[in-house]
């Protein structure tokens, strides 16, 4: 059976993109649909992989403000492969994803190979992180990396089609 969605289950993946700790009950109440429905249909955006993880953000200024230490440090990081063939690829790719440090690991096309969101709690860290990844065995040709100075936004959303609400 092909799984499709409707504009019910839209309206519930823009709030929960949102806010993912509402309830049930509240979720259901700004959908418009009953509870059970609303749950229902949760589970089946789960089932399905459309709704991949829940996770809680934290704000690293708050966290550093909390602990007294400074912020992690964010870099992008752009990576440029020696050899760019599909199975090389695929090998850089399971070596950046072994690392908790990379957040983010996009493939990319007209520039370098890959682009990574890197976050180290320190210079330290960093070094240590780099020295371990950018490195001849890995078929790292060349990296250049940009350390993040402001963040001015942050979101984890992603846009939606439109569906008209039956």
């Amino acid at each position: 059976m092909k799984f499709s969605i409707d504009s019910t289950d839209l309206a519930i993946l823009a709030i929960v993109q949102d806010d993912a700790s509402l309830s049930n009950q509240a979720l259901a109440e700004r959908v418009g649909v009953s509870p059970a429905t609303c749950l229902r249909r949760v589970q089946r955006l789960r089932d399905a992989g459309v709704l991949e993880k829940e996770v809680a953000i934290v704000n690293p200024w708050a966290l550093a403000k909390a602990t007294g230490r400074p912020p992690a440090i964010t870099c992008i990081v752009e990576v440029s492969l020696d050899r760019q063939d599909s199975a090389a690829q695929q090998a850089f790719e399971t070596a950046a994803l072994q690392h908790p440090q990379v957040q983010q690991c996009w493939r990319v096309a007209a520039g370098p190979d890959f682009v990574l969101i890197i976050n180290c709690l320190d210079m330290p860290a960093w070094h240590a992180f780099s020295q371990a990844l950018f490195t001849r065995e890995n078929n790292v040709r060349n990296i250049k990396a940009y350390f993040a100075t402001h963040r001015a936004r942050w979101n984890s959303s992603i846009p939606l089609p439109h569906l008209k609400r039956p």
